[in-house]
């Protein structure tokens, strides 16, 4: 799979190769090529504070359900070596490796892209996905223009991490 470019929203977020902010224009439609399917369609989204926890995506445009989102990308590590850096990651309160399988782990904390930045949600409108080895967000369900793209993230441990999705909340990530 290649992307058409380095970043979902090149408007406002700085990325690895995509150079200067390009203040004033309009995000541009990502696309990604699969080789199965041709060119896919990926919805435009933006990286912003969140009224939930630090950063978060949000939709800039109405999504259907069932629609592929973003892919989470990052560094494909194992899962030996996941352990070690989920340690740090969490004593920071951080989460950002991704279980592919029990073998490997994606840790967006490094050549990650703004999936890294969705956060987690007790009822979220979004889920993940595995397809060909590549880990999907996809809409749960519609999700209109302006919403915040949220997933539970089924995470397994020590439960360390306050959830923040919604006032009250007692899970813990």
């Amino acid at each position: 799979m290649r992307l058409a470019g380095d970043c979902y929203d090149a408007a406002v977020l700085d990325c690895e190769g995509a150079g200067r902010r390009r203040r004033g224009r309009a995000p541009e439609r990502q696309e990604i090529e699969d080789t199965r399917l041709g060119a896919i369609y990926l919805p435009r989204i933006r990286r912003k504070r969140s009224p939930l926890h630090g950063w978060g995506v949000f939709a800039l445009e109405d999504i259907n359900k069932n629609k592929r989102v973003v892919t989470y990308d990052g560094e494909k590590i194992s899962s030996k070596e996941s352990a070690d850096r989920e340690d740090r990651y969490l004593r920071r309160g951080e989460i950002w490796c991704f279980r592919l399988n029990q073998r490997w782990v994606i840790d967006a904390n490094v050549n990650g892209n703004v999936a890294r930045f969705i956060n987690h949600s007790c009822r979220p409108n979004c889920y993940s996905n595995v397809i060909d080895g590549t880990i999907w967000v996809i809409a749960g369900k519609s999700v209109s223009a302006g919403d915040e793209l949220t997933y539970d993230y089924h995470t397994e441990g020590d439960k360390e991490i306050e959830c923040h999705c919604r006032p009250g909340c007692t899970t813990r990530l």
